[in-house]
């Protein structure tokens, strides 16, 4: 080594610049690891439409029978609460008391994990079972659904005129067993099955004059067709079973059952006084249609952390492979395929993130040179691959919240890359060598940028860290930018120097201008203006107070918002027919509402459900629960623009031809939904109270012409029937009222049995009367009950004084334990305005409204979902930004500096302000993070002044000019990374979830790219005292 060699590097000494310039070797390795293994890991990636999110819900069921629903409530659903309730690990418990149904709807704390919920469905079934000793005799057992969460992520409808149910079902579970192996695929579910029952139709009439009692039916068909032990012969050294014959081998073969008393001279068949048939049950609980036809709706769900992509590809191969076997007649439709939706979106994410990166790229080239831009992209690309990588190794799919993530960082990702190349070529320009300039830059930023850098990150910690459901579902957004922040740094200050001693000429200049850099247009404008700004401090300092005091006020007029409506071109429509309503009459109504969507161009396909809601397709859909008088049709148009005029259109043709029903459109949402953005809800003991309170508020609604969709929960009241039971008549007839009740049952709804056993189906053998005798409300007075004292049939009006008719509630609920009514409420679609300015107008009339002690308003929808995601996320802010402070402090050992930088944050919401209310963007969970990665932002680029500042004092330079040359020598690297992030961010403008974030981000840093290189040095020179020269 030569005394020049070792005279340099004594001079120079050795840092991360140095050492990948000289070993070359190692250099190319890393670049080329990142490349490829960058593009394999992105090739190998999970892909999803939403990060993998838990639902935390169950439901409780339980029948009871016979019971009004203050029966259920009191004596089912209040004693089931209250074992739920006592679980430490419930945040809510609601419930749905109706006659002879009670439905609890648990919700778990947010702040327990997904992998924690089987241990905690697990206790919520021993307390459930503990307690159903204590429940009324004729209770069912309670079911726990625990998988009510589930997401289907296919869903296919099958349909097939002229076929039944029965074969529909048949065919739906051949596919369901061959698609439940295929890879990936966590669940195959059935949705809309039929009963499938045996009807003997017997006319009173004939039972009456045959005196034939009701009871001997019953004993004959338990006892025939019970599968029973007739145990074995032993026969030499044979042990041979015994096993006769009288099963029913087919359904007529009841007919001919013998049904007349024994010993009789008569023979009476089964036959000849009914009709005996097989069909689904004549009351359903669940219909589905597919443009109108009945169809049967296969939901497919997925395994954890699969490319769903992938998945959904062998699902479409498999079923290709299984259409051979499908019977003449029989279609299958897809409602929904999640596969196909992801594949499009990360597409067009990929699209936007290549976008972005090719706006990056081609600012650099124009502003920077060829070979800057050249290398600064390269980095830029290098370390995207990087991510991806890290990614892949820690389990990160690619989905809308990792992407967006992506596309946040691309500005600052260039950030620490664009400093250390603006400094080498600074470095060239003043005639040092590649490695000379290299190893300085590297040097005197590379601690700044680190900090600045975790600053930047910490940013975001709050959210990524959050234990909440928020965290779970926004968390993947930390975790990359936390990868490709510091791995951005890494290759800034490994690979960037190695690149720039590769690309920059060894002639020690790299342009033909003057060897200072800073000669130009806009640096002599730029200095102009600072010069003015450092003269007249408090003229400057007082322009900005006031329009943060104006960006304040305007901000109060930007529209809040919670989530925004999803992409897919599906809306929904509810139909809510008055209680009481038949599941068949509700149906009718979703039928001409399915013919009239079929008739508009614009329309792929309609689907209904009646009964209940759909199978959950998508995270954030939240499926209605059972009530006949419900039904929901889905519309699916050909592009997402052509939903709000079909809606309207339909809106007035609903008003004309649905004049009964109460309709609501609903656009499927991208956060998570409630059943309406503006719930009011009244608690208290007293039903009638609750009704009264609920009314007013719904007329408070209805006065606002803005209001949409305004009902509350608990419904119309129902007509009952009460036949009056003379107790002393009916004990003389030895009649009970469980003998009235069974009658009554039987007359009308038809009476179970037994049980026809058909293969691996055992159906309900239903015993009723003729059509013509059990839909007829005046053969009520006609009826005749068996007497067995008098051993004959007598009119039920000797046990029956009259036939009452009554109204009661036919619904309850309950919140977390008190009887809760809830008024809903939508800002009309027409209107334009948001659920808050709604609310906000409303809200003080609904709460003028006095209320009886006891009696509580509780606010629900948007405003509750908003302020829990907000609360948790402030819950944990201030330890976000203290941190990000005492960095700040910790990076400069000075308290004066960290204040300067500081003190840019809030005038960032004067640029916020503007964006918001420029392009009429709505204010949501999203716009929030982009204030927070603003925050990052602004502070970052603020450390890089300060320290330029701070470098160029400890250089020797009197005050002024050091704080004037180190403004105009970051002007060209704070401007790049601000532009490189605004215009990174246009392609997200056209997504509408990331629209907001985007307007927040580019708005916002654009007015504090102005404020960093004007109002800092301003700052810096009040509370360092730099006294300004006269400019």
């Amino acid at each position: 080594m030569t005394d020049k060699q070792i005279h340099s590097k004594d001079q120079m000494g050795s840092n991360s610049a140095t050492y990948f310039i000289k070993n070359s070797t190692t250099s190319w390795l890393v670049l080329i690891i990142l490349l490829v293994g960058g593009i394999s890991s992105y090739m190998g990636l999970g892909r999803l439409e939403d990060p993998q999110f838990t639902i935390k819900e169950a439901m409780v069921m339980t029948s009871y029978p016979g019971a009004n629903s203050l029966q259920v409530e009191e004596e089912v659903t209040a004693p089931l609460e209250n074992a739920i309730q006592a679980l430490p690990y419930i945040k809510n418990v609601t419930s749905i008391s109706k006659a002879g149904f009670s439905q609890i709807h648990i919700q778990i704390k947010p702040t327990y994990q997904s992998d924690q919920l089987p241990q905690i469905w697990d206790e919520l079934r021993r307390k459930i079972r503990d307690k159903q000793g204590d429940l009324p005799p004729g209770v069912r057992t309670p079911t726990i659904l625990d998988d009510f969460g589930d997401v289907y992520g296919v869903l296919l409808a099958i349909t097939g005129e002229d076929y039944t149910y029965e074969e529909l079902s048949d065919y739906a579970d051949f596919i369901k067993r061959e698609l439940t192996v295929t890879p990936g695929v966590a669940k195959v579910t059935i949705s809309g099955t039929q009963k499938e029952q045996v009807f003997i139709d017997i006319s009173r009439e004939k039972m009456t004059n045959l005196g034939i009692p009701l009871s001997r039916l019953y004993n004959l068909l338990e006892t025939q067709n019970a599968v029973q032990d007739a145990g074995h012969i032993r026969l030499n050294s044979e042990y041979i079973r015994i096993n006769p014959t009288g099963e029913f081998n087919s359904v007529q073969e009841l007919g001919d059952l013998l049904v007349s008393e024994t010993g009789s001279g008569k023979l009476i068949y089964l036959k000849d006084i009914a009709t005996i048939s097989e069909d689904v049950a004549e009351v359903p609980k669940h219909l589905l249609q597919y443009r109108n036809h009945a169809s049967l709706h296969l939901g497919i769900s997925f395994n954890k952390g699969v490319n769903v992509v992938e998945v959904g590809t062998h699902v479409r191969e498999q079923l290709q492979r299984l259409d051979d076997n499908r019977p003449l007649g029989i279609e299958m439709h897809t409602l929904y395929d999640q596969p196909a939706e992801v594949d499009a979106s990360s597409t067009g994410f990929i699209l936007n993130l290549l976008a972005s990166v090719a706006i990056v790229i081609g600012v650099l080239l124009l502003f920077m040179g060829m070979r800057a831009g050249l290398i600064i992209g390269a980095i830029l690309l290098l370390t995207i691959f990087g991510t991806f990588i890290a990614m892949d190794a820690l389990s990160i799919e690619l989905h809308r919240i990792s992407l967006g993530a992506l596309i946040i960082a691309l500005g600052m990702l260039v950030d620490n890359a664009l400093v250390v190349t603006e400094g080498i070529m600074v470095g060239l320009q003043k005639g040092l060598s590649r490695t000379r300039a290299a190893y300085d830059i590297v040097k005197q930023t590379q601690w700044p940028l680190l900090g600045a850098t975790v600053i930047a990150v910490t940013a975001f910690a709050p959210i990524g860290l959050s234990p909440d459901s928020t965290g779970e579902f926004v968390g993947s957004l930390f975790y990359v930018l936390l990868i490709s922040l510091l791995l951005s740094w890494i290759t800034a200050i490994t690979l960037t120097p190695f690149l720039c001693h590769l690309l920059f000429a060894k002639s020690e200049k790299v342009s033909d201008e003057d060897t200072d850099p800073y000669k130009g247009f806009i640096y002599t404008l730029y200095g102009k203006v600072l010069k003015r700004m450092l003269a007249q401090r408090a003229i400057t300092m007082l322009c900005m107070v006031g329009l943060l005091i104006v960006s304040i006020y305007g901000f109060g007029f930007v529209k809040q918002s919670f989530f925004p409506p999803s992409n897919t071109p599906i809306f929904l429509v509810d139909i809510w027919m008055p209680e009481g309503t038949d599941i068949h009459a509700t149906q009718a109504q979703a039928d001409k509402l399915e013919r009239y969507f079929m008739e508009r161009d614009e329309v792929e396909f309609t689907s209904a459900t009646i009964g209940q809601g759909e199978l959950r397709f998508m995270l954030t859909y939240a499926p209605e629960k059972e009530y006949a008088a419900y039904a929901q049709v889905m519309i699916r148009t050909q592009n997402r623009e052509q939903i709000p005029v079909l809606i309207e259109d339909a809106k007035a043709w609903a008003a004309n031809e649905l004049p009964d029903a109460f309709i609501k459109f609903k656009r499927l949402q991208i956060g998570p939904g409630t059943n309406a953005k503006i719930e009011a809800r009244f608690s208290g003991p007293d039903q009638t109270v609750l009704r009264n309170l609920a009314e007013q508020t719904q007329d408070l609604f209805l006065a606002d012409s803005d209001t949409d969709n305004v009902r509350y929960d608990w419904r119309q009241r129902v007509k009952v029937i009460r036949p009056v039971f003379n107790e002393d008549s009916a004990r003389r007839a030895g009649v009970s009222k469980q003998d009235l009740d069974n009658l009554l049952h039987l007359s009308f709804s038809g009476t179970k049995i037994g049980q026809y056993r058909d293969g691996t189906d055992l159906k309900d053998i239903i015993m009723r009367p003729p059509a013509n005798e059990r839909l007829d409300i005046d053969s009520l007075m006609e009826l005749q009950i068996w007497s067995p004292v008098f051993s004959r049939y007598i009119p039920i009006e000797q046990v029956v004084e009259s036939f009452d008719v009554r109204f009661e509630d036919p619904i309850i609920d309950r919140r977390n334990r008190k009887r809760t009514i809830t008024v809903y409420a939508d800002p009309s679609l027409e209107s334009g305005i948001t659920a808050d300015s709604l609310l906000k107008r409303l809200r003080p009339q609904i709460e003028s409204i006095e209320l009886s002690p006891g009696y509580q308003l509780t606010w629900g929808g948007e405003f509750e979902s908003a302020s829990e995601a907000q609360a948790s996320l402030f819950a944990s802010l201030p330890l976000g930004y203290l941190i990000m402070f005492i960095l700040t402090i910790l990076l400069f050992n000075e308290l004066r500096s960290a204040l300067v930088i500081w003190a840019c944050v809030p005038l960032a919401l004067i640029g916020v302000s503007a964006g918001m209310l420029l392009l009429d963007a709505e204010f949501g969970f999203m716009a929030l993070l982009g204030l927070l990665s603003l925050s990052g932002m602004i502070v970052k680029n603020g450390i890089v002044l300060v320290d330029q500042i701070r470098l160029e004092l400890s250089e020797g330079r009197r005050p002024y000019d050091a704080l004037y040359h180190a403004s105009v020598s970051r002007l060209r690297p704070v401007t790049m990374a601000a532009l490189t992030t605004i215009l990174g961010m246009l392609p997200l403008l056209t997504d509408p979830f990331f629209s907001a974030m985007a307007v927040v981000i580019a708005f916002g840093l654009g007015f504090a790219t102005i404020l960093t290189l004007g109002v800092v040095p301003v700052l810096y020179s009040v509370t360092h005292k730099i006294t300004a020269e006269k400019a």
